[in-house]
């Protein structure tokens, strides 16, 4: 089994979401997270004064598949969240050693 966390555009979720689940898979985790990369963040003027946002406001999806559906997720993560333009976000994948679901104490890929 395999990790795959996404950090994507906040506007890109639901095409991400949607691109997932058309190649079958539905189980997420997605969290509101702040960062920044080569973007180094943007300056922003608030009441007159100018001043510099280091952290981005990012959207951070976690999935754990089957080894056979990681190329199928990566695929349908960067066709979906791809805007061509700096920022779009990382994809990093792990490996997963084991999962549990506590419900039925299903083990390995059926708890998945």
């Amino acid at each position: 089994m395999k990790k795959v966390e996404a950090i994507i555009k906040p506007f890109k979720l639901e095409e991400v979401k949607d691109a997932l689940h058309d190649v079958g898979i539905e189980g997420m985790t997605v969290s509101e997270v702040k960062g920044f990369g080569r973007q180094k963040g943007h300056t922003e003027i608030y009441r007159g004064s100018e001043y510099t946002v280091d952290f981005l406001p990012k959207i951070k999806i976690e999935l754990v598949v089957a080894d056979t559906k990681v190329s199928e997720a990566v695929g349908a993560i960067v066709k979906a969240a791809k805007t061509g333009k700096i920022g779009d976000g990382k994809i990093f994948v792990s490996t997963v050693e084991e999962a549990i679901r506590i419900r039925t104490e299903e083990k390995g890929e059926a708890a998945v």
